[in-house]
């Protein structure tokens, strides 16, 4: 038996610790054993070879020890359990939750949810062919002797082949020889590829990850064309935690009941709100930080909350950032692609903006679609005559008439023609410049000085539906404060396409739409009387509270009753003042211009980063430092 070694080493886990003196907590056997082990991993050996000390946690018990594991007592207590019904309604009522993007699940189980969503999985056979090739089966090189033929009997075998003849498509067939009669289809041009490149791609996931509440702007022209449906399917699956809610922008170049209606239709997926991005005269600004607002409470545990804003080529994400804080912070252009890189902006002390490219999603646009989508330059085109036709076709001739000055036209090239005349684009010898005319129009097209829209689909409803919780999914806002860029001559109801909805169609829901635009109108002016003359004290909204429904202030709707209201509430103030101090009556009034008073204080006052620190106080801080 080898004597106890107390050598005060601190390599020996044998040594008295009683002794030590400034160490709080010496090495433990465990600890020096694996510090052991990164210097001598190697076990030592003598001169034959034979292992005389195994490396550390190598060394082998010898035959016939008995070893145990340490017992615990949760091994044998009770799982929790669930009945089958109580389990069935906890999954509808979770799906319904996630569902639902106006609900948010605010605190998230340990428990393994995962496990619950079953998914029905067919066990069907696997084609052999999907798994392994043709050679690795059959040739000689096979590495399987028995095949897995899929068709048991003649009769599946025959159904199969019959509906793959049904599916089979000659024109897709790329295996097929074809005689060569000399034409060939010309190559696309290279500026139809634009917002597809990997970088932007890399820029959207950027804005994507970094993001708690994905925006996605859209034009109120054609608010489902410039979807990005493959970017909410990705939400939606991989990132469930994120919000994403609609901008319909641009809502000042269609009329009042289209911007209406789309948002009733779009609010039935996600939150939709109108936007009209203008830093002098904003129209949903108040709206949107407000619901910002809302969302930066969903997120207590952070300090602040990114807003992503995504969407199409020149659709006005920039633009809108700009609206929202007011003053000029991105560089903006009538342009596609005038925003490079993803950039923050800083809207409040808890609230981030973060701008983003434009992206094209690939769905299968022709390139027709993506010049009248604003997805290209125009200066770029090639051949932008070509794309003339197509916005002949989609706006009215009166609008062309008053627009351009040509009264009569007997095709396109007779249109350029005149129009070029007209403006004296003229080549060599006289000859229209055609060329430059149709980039005009182009032009005036995506800067959305031609009235277009494509108009909302009928919604037939048998069922009757409930107005209380329809009004709970949309966001409040009063669309007669929108000022539109043509004023109301533009036709009211009558769709601008010439697609899918005919006239008589536009116009027939456009009668239906304007008694609902009369109604909501005076509503709305109602709205507005009440709102000039509501007590400021009782719209206070502050910073650490939460926002609260301010209808219960607009209900009033009697004239005498809000002035004898605001006369009483004038001598309450008058009274109150009166027993004040100088000095204290003018703390009182700098407080009151520091208040956020009325549901429309964000749309009249641009947001400040405020800091908290007074200008005074920096200097002296800045003094401070320098005489460090």
């Amino acid at each position: 038996m080898t004597p106890i070694n107390r050598h005060s080493h601190s390599a020996n886990p044998n040594r008295d610790v009683t002794k030590l003196k400034g160490v709080a907590k010496p090495r433990d056997r465990a600890t020096i054993n694996r510090i052991k082990m990164y210097k001598n991993f190697k076990p030592k050996r003598d001169e034959t070879g034979k292992i005389v000390k195994p490396a550390p946690y190598q060394s082998t018990l010898p035959e016939g020890t008995v070893a145990r594991v340490e017992p615990n007592r949760r091994w044998f207590e009770n799982t929790r359990v669930v009945s089958q019904p109580a389990l069935q309604k906890f999954q509808s009522e979770l799906g319904k939750a996630m569902r639902d993007p106006y609900r948010m699940v605010m605190k998230q189980t340990k428990l393994p949810i995962s496990l619950l969503q079953e998914k029905a999985v067919k066990n069907t056979r696997v084609h052999i062919l999907d798994t392994e090739s043709y050679k690795s089966v059959f040739g000689p090189k096979k590495t399987r002797k028995k095949p897995n033929i899929t068709c048991t009997d003649l009769e599946s075998l025959v159904e199969k082949t019959e509906d793959a003849l049904s599916k089979y498509d000659v024109e897709k067939d790329g295996d097929l020889v074809r005689e060569d009669d000399g034409l060939k289809d010309a190559n696309r041009e290279i500026i139809m590829k634009a917002g597809l490149s990997r970088r932007i791609w890399a820029e959207l996931y950027k804005v994507i990850d970094s993001s708690d509440v994905v925006a996605q702007v859209l034009d109120a022209r054609d608010p489902q064309g410039t979807r990005a449906r493959q970017v909410e399917a990705f939400l939606k699956k991989e990132k469930p935690h994120k919000q994403l809610i609609f901008i319909l922008n641009k809502c000042d170049l269609v009329p009042t009941w289209v911007t209406r209606k789309w948002v009733a239709i779009l609010s039935q997926e996600y939150p939709t709100l109108a936007f009209h991005a203008s830093i002098r005269n904003p129209f949903g600004k108040g709206a949107m930080i407000n619901l910002l607002r809302q969302f930066a409470k969903l997120h207590q545990d952070k300090k602040q909350i990114s807003v992503g804003f995504i969407g199409y080529p020149n659709a006005g994400k920039s633009s809108v950032i700009n609206a929202m804080r007011g003053k000029k912070v991105c560089k903006v252009a009538p342009l596609a692609g005038e925003t490079k890189v993803w950039q923050y902006i800083t809207l409040m002390k808890r609230i981030y903006l973060v701008d983003c490219p434009g992206v094209v999603y690939p769905h299968g646009e022709t390139d027709t679609d993506k010049v009248l989508k604003g997805v290209v330059r125009v200066e770029n085109i090639q051949a932008p005559e070509d794309y003339i036709p197509s916005v002949l076709e989609r706006v009215k001739k009166e609008y062309l008439v008053k627009t351009y000055g040509i009264t009569e036209w007997e095709d396109v090239d007779d249109f350029l023609e005149k129009y070029a005349r007209k403006t004296g684009k003229l080549l060599k010898k006289g000859e229209p410049d055609v060329h430059a005319v149709s980039k005009m129009i182009l032009n005036d097209w995506q800067r959305g000085k031609l009235p277009y829209f494509v108009a909302p689909p009928e919604e037939d409803r048998e069922e009757p539906v409930d107005e209380s919780a329809q009004k709970m999914k949309t966001v409040l806002q009063n669309y007669s404060k929108i000022q539109h860029s043509f004023g109301e001559e533009v036709g009211e109801g009558e769709d601008e396409e010439g697609g899918d909805v005919t006239m008589e169609e536009g116009e027939a829901a456009a009668e239906g739409s304007d008694t609902e635009n009369n109604e909501n109108d005076e509503t709305s002016q109602a709205e507005d009387t009440d709102e000039m003359h509501a007590d400021a004290s009782d719209i206070e909204l502050e910073d650490e509270e939460d926002i609260e429904d301010l209808d219960h202030l607009l209900s009033d709707t009697d004239e005498t009753a809000v002035q004898e209201k605001e006369e009483k509430v004038q001598e309450a103030k008058k009274k109150a003042l009166s027993k004040l101090t100088a000095k204290q009556r003018r703390a009182v009034e700098r407080a009151q211009k520091r208040k956020k008073t009325g549901s429309d204080f964000y749309d009249k006052t641009n947001v400040k980063n405020r800091s908290g620190i007074s200008a005074r106080k920096k200097y002296r801080m800045k003094v401070a430092n320098r005489r460090r």
